[in-house]
């Protein structure tokens, strides 16, 4: 071919969009993802009624209003699966969330989004733990991370958030900005302040606030890898000082990358796993 035929300068640009179909679809993919941190999979009503709001043929407060009266069925048949339910109003709440035009980097904040999520399953909703707590983990051979004091909740996630204020996240490189973010949400998800829901709480506030600083969140990342999330937010926040185990928020910064650079890093739970706490008993 002839330089003429290989000049592509005569052509013209083509503006490239996202549709509200896809925006939508990112959203379920997220909402009904992240239940996976639980363990907890959506009904295929829910399946059923999310397709038809993506596809703009039932709004949110229709979808909404349709799950309610399928689980007023299932209750007078005594058949719910408190699981699935769990799943399917969280999920609503999550894409409800996603297209609120608000965020405030606060105390108060982070607890409106744990009230308005789970607002349809735990009484304690928007409330703070009053008990202390530890769980086993997987990667960690049954360990548990070190969560915050109960009677220091407020007090410990107001200093990260004040610390958090103090930061301007124009003059920083994408580099410095995932540090930072990875920091940030994994001491929020460190002090843990709610009885349940916390990693679902947390990925909600930080994804708000990113889309507050103008960032452009690949939040189809929690369709598939939200259990890798948790595991290292674990792993970010898990040390053994007999064992010689460090923090490591390496993982965490990787799934940053993915989420805000569309990097390809692999993100597999297994790579977290702290071999350390299985060769030894201790």
């Amino acid at each position: 071919m002839s330089e003429e035929e290989l000049d592509s300068s005569v052509n013209e640009y083509e503006e490239e969009y996202k549709s509200s179909n896809y925006l939508k679809q990112l959203q379920w993919d997220m909402a009904i993802g992240l239940q996976k941190v639980d363990n907890l999979k959506p009904s295929k009503y829910l399946e059923k009624l999310s397709k038809q709001n993506i596809e703009g043929n039932l709004t949110i407060e229709k979808v909404e209003k349709e799950l309610r009266e399928y689980y007023i069925e299932k209750e007078n048949k005594n058949e719910i699966n408190y699981n699935e339910l769990e799943c399917d109003f969280v999920s609503i709440r999550i894409v409800e969330l996603l297209d609120e035009n608000k965020f405030e980097l606060s105390v108060d904040y982070l607890k409106y989004i744990h009230k308005f999520l789970f607002q349809d399953v735990y009484e304690f909703a928007g409330e703070f733990r009053k008990i202390n707590f530890s769980k086993h983990e997987k990667i960690l051979n049954n360990d548990s991370v070190a969560y915050g004091d109960c009677n220091t909740l407020t007090k410990s996630l107001e200093y990260d958030i004040s610390l958090e204020k103090e930061k301007n996240y124009k003059e920083m490189s994408i580099v410095e900005v995932i540090n930072n973010i990875t920091k940030f949400s994994s001491s929020i998800w460190q002090v843990h302040p709610f009885r349940e829901g916390n990693t679902r709480t947390t990925a909600l506030f930080i994804e708000k606030y990113l889309i507050s600083l103008g960032y452009n969140v690949n939040n189809s990342l929690f369709k598939d890898k939200s259990v890798y999330f948790r595991n290292a937010l674990v792993r970010s926040n898990y040390f053994n000082n007999y064992l010689k185990i460090e923090k490591d928020s390496s993982y965490l910064s990787k799934f940053y990358e993915n989420l805000l650079l569309d990097k390809n890093n692999n993100l597999h739970s297994k790579d977290l796993i702290v071999e350390e706490l299985f060769d030894n008993k201790n």
